[in-house]
């Protein structure tokens, strides 16, 4: 299954950066939650691909990825560098990040570990993975879902908006020439 980033370490950077760019620290369990809720709907948006090379697992405030939280835990790593992150992988987790980074960590736990996935592997106990499959089930067509006002997974992936010279709105596409014809 192809990753869209190289490493679970580059979205980790991206969503601590985007904070602090925002002025915000951001807390552990707010960036574990961030991570699970980008993980799941990046994989329902686009189908057959994982955002990063990451395993989720029931923690007891809800999901964390085990490798982030014993690699980050005693503060960020100085000697660890990103990989440059692609713009749309950029487009996706600020969507991510003004639809969810909004909420405190209280208000994320209390939010994500109320979800189905997260809520079953818990109800097996702790350290218990929460599969990718139930995560694209519950974020992406479980109508239980849309009723718990869980976003629609079009609402974390729109196309890139411009100002047209009249002021105007508009949607902006990668141009592709059409293939001649010989």
């Amino acid at each position: 299954m192809p990753f869209a980033v190289k490493s679970t370490l580059d979205v980790v950077f991206w969503f601590t950066d985007r904070a602090l760019n925002d002025r915000e620290y951001i807390q552990p369990q707010k960036l574990h939650r961030l991570m699970f809720l980008a993980q799941a709907y990046f994989s329902v948006a686009f189908p057959g691909r994982k955002l990063m090379p990451a395993t989720f697992i029931t923690d007891s405030l809800g999901p964390v990825e085990p490798t982030v939280f014993h690699t980050f835990a005693y503060g960020r790593p100085h000697m660890v560098e990103g990989n440059p992150v692609t713009a749309s992988v950029t487009q996706f987790l600020d969507t991510i990040w003004r639809r969810f980074g909004q909420y405190s960590a209280e208000q994320l736990n209390k939010k994500v570990a109320a979800h189905p996935p997260v809520a079953d592997a818990m109800a097996k106990g702790l350290g218990e993975e929460i599969t990718l499959a139930a995560m694209v089930k519950y974020y992406g067509v479980d109508a239980a879902a849309k009723k718990a006002g869980v976003p629609a997974p079009t609402e974390m992936v729109r196309p890139r908006l411009m100002r047209s010279q009249d002021g105007k709105a508009v949607a902006v596409k990668s141009w592709t020439p059409k293939a001649l014809k010989t």
